[in-house]
This record gives C-alpha cells, structure tokens and sequence, in this order.
C-alpha cells in the first residue's frame, strides 16, 4: 500500500509516518523543508519494509500543486491514500493583533489546503478511487473565543470534506475528515493541555485504523466527540460568558 503524508515531518504527520510504515506501506513525505523530509525518511526506512520517497510541497504555494500530484502519481503507480495533517496554527490574540498572519492562515487552512484536495481528488478518481484523508480540527466545531479564525478555517475545510464524501463515495472517492482535539505536538506547544489530551503516537493509531476502515469522520481522542457535543448544544448566553 503506498500512502502520502503532507507534514510528514512533524508533529501528527510524523505519528502517522510512523505507524504506517511499521505496518510496511511505501511512504511519500511530502513538506517544505527538504533536508527536514529526508531526516524523517531515513528513521523511517529502519523503522519498516517498504520504500520511502521525498517530496517538496508548501501548503502557501498552490502554483506547485500540479507538480506535486504529477510527482504523486507517476508512472501509473497506484496512490492509495494521500493525508494532509499541515495547517498554520495561532492563538485568537495572536491573530488578532497581526491580519498578516491571519490572513496567510485562513489561506493555507482553508482555500489551499481545498485547492490541493480538488487537484487530488481529480487524480485519485482518474485512477478508480482511492482515500483522501485530511486533518480538520474539533475547532471548528462550534464559534468560540479562543479559536474563533483558527476555528473559522476549519469549519470551513470540515464542510467542504464532508461534501466531498457524499458526493464521490460511490465513486471510489474514500473522503476522511479527522478532528483532533487538544493533542501534545509542536502545534500545542506553550498552551495548557487539558486533563483530556492526547499523545500524538496513540492518536496516529487512531486515524491510520480509520483510514483503513474508510470512516468519514473521527473524533480523537474519542472523548473529543462527547465534548463538542455538549459544546455544539450549549445556549449563546452560556458560550458569551465561559472561556472555552
């Protein structure tokens, strides 16, 4: 099985390099620090069986998609799964006080990261199907004071996913949209882990079994779902007064 991780080098993406590897798929690293890629790709060749490629691919550059999936899919080698696990992340003050930042955020998180998903999902039908698995967040879930455009990027990629899924599923399009919630990487470094968050290696298990499975959505950890689902229910008053 040949899988491609965009953010392969760090963080979840690295997690799941690394879980999958162990269960002997051909890797294609796909990030923009090359020398970054081939560090990981080297751990991972002594970690599994199967081959392990590089690939240069910057989440702010869409002019080199059509490279990038030329590169994916060449010589008519089947790409099973294609996962996007890279994302800019800033807090609501941060982003606040820099529309700079922001805005690059709210273009990589949403309409690049949707942009490479239309140019994979073309490819991946032209060669009879395949699973598109791509890391949302439990952010955008519902509008809160912390994570309001951080949140607000991923409502929109959550919407976008779960569209993408009902329409090409039948067609062999396996669409998963993965929520994190609060889980220990680089990204959460510097904020206060609640008493619920997760380990990057046990939250790679999860995902690689549900792409496996073909699940349209998780929740990870699982207890995630239980708490945005109270969130998602909770009046406007209520949400206006707590910090969460």
């Amino acid at each position: 099985m040949k899988t491609a991780i965009l953010g392969a080098s760090k963080g979840m993406g690295r997690a799941l390099a690394r879980v999958r590897a162990e269960r002997g798929d051909d890797l294609v690293l796909l990030g923009r620090d090359i020398e970054d890629l081939e560090r990981s790709a080297a751990d991972l060749r002594v970690r599994g069986r199967g081959a392990v490629t590089v690939i240069a691919c910057d989440l702010e550059s869409p002019d080199g998609f059509p490279a990038v999936i030329e590169a994916l899919f060449a010589g008519g080698i089947r790409l099973d799964n294609l996962v996007i696990t890279a994302a800019h992340f800033g807090t609501q003050d941060e982003l606040e006080a820099d529309p700079v930042r922001a805005r690059r955020l709210l273009t990589a998180n949403l309409a690049n990261t949707v942009e490479l998903c239309e140019r994979a999902r073309v490819a991946l039908l032209a060669q009879g199907g395949g699973t598109l698995c791509v890391f949302s967040s439990v952010a955008g879930d519902r509008g809160r004071k912390p994570v309001g455009l951080y949140g607000a990027s991923k409502a929109g990629l959550s919407h976008y996913l779960e569209a993408l899924d009902h329409k090409w599923r039948a067609a062999g399009l396996i669409t998963i949209c993965v929520k994190p919630g609060f889980v220990k990487t680089g990204m959460t470094a510097g904020l206060k882990p609640p008493p619920f968050a997760g380990e990057p290696d046990a939250v790679a298990r999860q995902v690689s079994a549900a792409i496996d499975r073909g699940t349209p959505l998780i929740y990870t950890p699982a207890i995630w779902q239980l708490v945005m689902l109270v969130i998602r229910h909770l009046p406007r008053f209520v949400m206006r007064r707590i910090s969460f």
